[in-house]
């Protein structure tokens, strides 16, 4: 049962440097992650990339060929991807099973929220090939700073949360870059929570014509009605945010990771070691504190997340930075060390002695 996510949302929203966070976060967990790209007019792939769709077809070669808009070009490929969904399964298992799957989608608006053909795709790896997946959708944070453009965006995570029907988490991307956008009318949690939205009347009002006064309410209430949509946020570039939407996608998903056999157990989870694939090894303590425990971290409340990127910006940027010089030179005194112990072992000779010595032994075996 392989776990994933589906990366959806607007051109510019930041799907591909999401994606390359990924891929560094997980590397950097020692947690084994694949790169699906289909999208065909991806050609500057910043991540390494396992399976990419211009193996099987790309964006320019069906314009070229059926003289097509990039639009219409863009339906074809994801058509043809449809009807030739055994070259994605076949590519797919060659691929471990524990590892962890990102599927990055165009940013073609309409591919999820109209069009068939992605949702085809991802019934057909949910259903057919047993993945276990979440969508995430990420939404530029400029657009909570306007109110017509947050409604907007309200609108487009909903219709997309219709059409796909998976589990969902919408996202405020370019979280840390919102402070430049213009100030924000109410605090950060009124955006992802989406609390009453009557209070964005007057502000709507101020830069629409009176006439579309009623039709403004009306688009609030529909999406007040559902009561689907929330927000997470995301700073791509920070370990803290890109670890809480992990956590909180691996919630949604129901994935729970286990490391390796040969790696130390907490003190506090159940463990009973096999040779079975870890995700099939029970962890009762992690499997319930994911399930049904509540997020923790400095980005779980909105507020934590206002006071880190817009209230108190500059000190928290100050602190980093006074951390960051700690560990570097913690890192040079551990060098050090290191290096000491090894001239030590050398029997007291300097570094410059000891490749002295080297040098004259390889000159006498060439002679």
């Amino acid at each position: 049962m392989p776990f994933g996510e589906v990366v959806i949302g607007p051109p510019g929203s930041g799907k591909t440097t999401y994606a390359y966070g990924k891929y560094q976060l997980f590397t950097a967990l020692k947690r084994s992650i694949a790169i699906v790209n289909l999208d065909p007019a991806n050609d500057n792939i910043l991540y390494p990339c396992s399976i990419s769709i211009s193996s099987l077809i790309t964006l320019s070669e069906v314009m070229e060929t059926y003289n097509l808009g990039p639009n219409g070009a863009m339906l074809y490929c994801m058509e043809y991807l449809e009807a030739n969904f055994d070259w994605l399964e076949e590519e797919l298992k060659k691929l471990d099973e524990e590892t962890y799957f990102v599927f990055d989608f165009p940013g073609q608006v309409e591919l999820w929220t109209n069009h068939e053909s992605v949702k085809k795709i991802v019934g057909l790896l949910t259903k057919k090939l047993g993945f276990r997946l979440a969508a995430v959708h990420l939404c530029d944070s400029h657009n909570v700073t306007d109110a017509g453009n947050y409604v907007s965006a309200l609108l487009l995570s909903l219709r997309t949360m219709l059409q796909l029907e998976l589990p969902h988490i919408n996202v405020l991307s370019k979280i840390d870059l919102v402070q430049q956008y213009g100030d924000l009318a109410f605090n950060l949690d009124f955006y992802t929570e989406v609390q009453d939205l009557g209070h964005l009347e007057n502000l709507l009002n101020q830069n629409s014509h009176p006439r579309y006064a009623s039709l403004n309410m009306t688009l609030c209430s529909i999406i007040e009605d559902y009561a689907l949509v929330g927000f997470e946020t995301l700073a791509v570039e920070d370990k803290e945010s890109m670890l809480h939407l992990s956590r909180v996608i691996d919630k949604a998903t129901g994935a729970v990771y286990i490391p390796p056999s040969n790696q130390p157990v907490p003190d506090n989870a159940t463990f009973n070691p096999t040779n079975a694939p870890s995700s099939k090894r029970p962890n009762t303590y992690s499997l319930f504190s994911s399930a049904a425990g509540p997020m923790k971290g400095p980005y779980s409340d909105a507020r934590g997340v206002q006071e880190r990127w817009i209230d108190a910006r500059e000190e928290y940027d100050a602190f980093e930075r006074r951390q960051w010089r700690k560990e570097g030179e913690a890192v040079a005194a551990e060098k050090n060390k290191e290096q000491m112990e090894r001239n030590k072992g050398m029997g007291g000779k300097g570094e410059g002695e000891g490749m002295e010595y080297k040098n004259k032994i390889k000159i006498r075996e060439r002679l």
